[in-house]
């Protein structure tokens, strides 16, 4: 199996697979848009506007495990995040990142690069790089500002 073999869920509810993104370089992040994190959206846009014309994306994933910092819908976490952030990168439905119920992307992703706490997620805003043959190839805690991963994103791009 490999990262594009996996389905995703956009707010809207439209499902595609992950094979949309071959070629490129993702950054995937788990958010939430009450988190004292939350200001990370504006440099994971910036981000995405600095590098999106060489194939870099970034792929948000609500999430309401870590302090119920996610309590709406997807579209309810898109829209605070086109409102609030100006946010243009793509925003899923909302999901698990851990346990029983944890969607089978952050499955992987944490399979593929173990973390401080193995093989859990700590908390919103951990982000994983995706290089252009669709490795995982870097995993960043959610103290990890956008603007630190400027160098790492370069390295694949």
């Amino acid at each position: 199996m490999s990262i594009y073999d996996i389905t995703v869920t956009k707010a809207n509810h439209e499902d595609y697979t992950l094979s949309k993104y071959k070629g490129h370089v993702l950054l995937i992040v788990n958010t939430a848009s009450e988190c004292g994190f939350t200001k990370q959206f504006d440099g994971l846009e910036k981000l995405f506007q600095q590098y999106k014309d060489q194939s870099f994306t970034v792929l948000g994933f609500p999430c309401n495990q870590f302090g119920g910092q996610e309590p709406g819908s997807g579209a309810e976490a898109e829209q605070n995040c086109r409102l609030n952030y100006g946010v243009t990168f793509p925003i899923h439905e909302k999901i698990n990142v851990n346990g029983d119920e944890a969607h089978l992307l952050f499955k992987y992703l944490k399979d593929e690069t173990k973390g401080i706490m193995g093989n859990k997620i700590k908390w919103n805003f951990t982000k994983f790089l995706v290089d252009r043959e669709g490795n995982v190839v870097e995993r960043f805690a959610p103290t990890k500002t956008p603007e630190q991963l400027k160098e790492y994103i370069e390295k694949y791009l």
